[in-house]
């Protein structure tokens, strides 16, 4: 298949094909990190509609989906709930520890992880997972942590990116579109 994932490195084949679960973190990945309040204090962020549409493919193929986030938001939240993430944490702080406790939860290992950050706060996971992964415009000091650089910013699809990433290198990701396609045929 001659796409946009053509071009991975053997090393991020060989960590996307053992996660069993992905973690994002939200503002800055799922979000462009903006954040908008009217005069009311009702909060405003932007999702990427390409990122929602994956989470129940990876799921039917048993990849579990889930959030960490340190800001406690509801709109996060019902995003979250509405995508049927398998869990979704808000307003951690401490966030490697909150993925010790999904590790023992889940019974899985950090090599089977997938974590999606953009910040801070997220390098005590970056740095511990299989498959760590930011958007395009993170800090340098970020990216340098992580193991793939996604094409993307923040807010445009880098979920959806590193999702297929782990599709495509566990063989998956074909036979997906082919049967998209052929039911379209039916």
């Amino acid at each position: 298949m001659d796409h946009y994932l053509s071009g991975l490195t053997e090393n991020i084949k060989k960590r996307a094909i053992l996660i069993k679960l992905i973690i994002t973190d939200v503002d800055g990945v799922l979000t462009d990190g903006g954040i908008i309040y009217d005069n009311n204090g009702c909060e405003y962020k932007r999702f990427n509609v390409k990122d929602g549409l994956i989470v129940n493919l990876l799921k039917k193929n048993g990849i579990k989906v889930g959030a960490i986030t340190g800001r406690d938001s509801k709109v996060v939240s019902d995003r979250c709930n509405e995508l049927k993430f398998d869990f979704h944490f808000h307003g951690i702080k401490n966030k490697g520890g909150k993925l010790l406790e999904i590790l023992e939860e889940h019974g899985i290992e950090p090599s089977e992880v997938a974590y999606l950050g953009d910040d801070l706060i997220d390098l005590p996971i970056l740095t511990r997972v299989g498959l760590s992964a930011c958007p395009s415009d993170a800090l340098p000091y970020i990216q340098n942590h992580v193991h793939f650089v996604s094409s993307l910013k923040g807010g445009e699809g880098v979920f959806r990116e590193v999702a297929d990433l782990i599709l495509e290198s566990k063989g998956l990701l074909s036979n997906i579109i082919e049967n998209l396609v052929h039911k379209g045929h039916e």
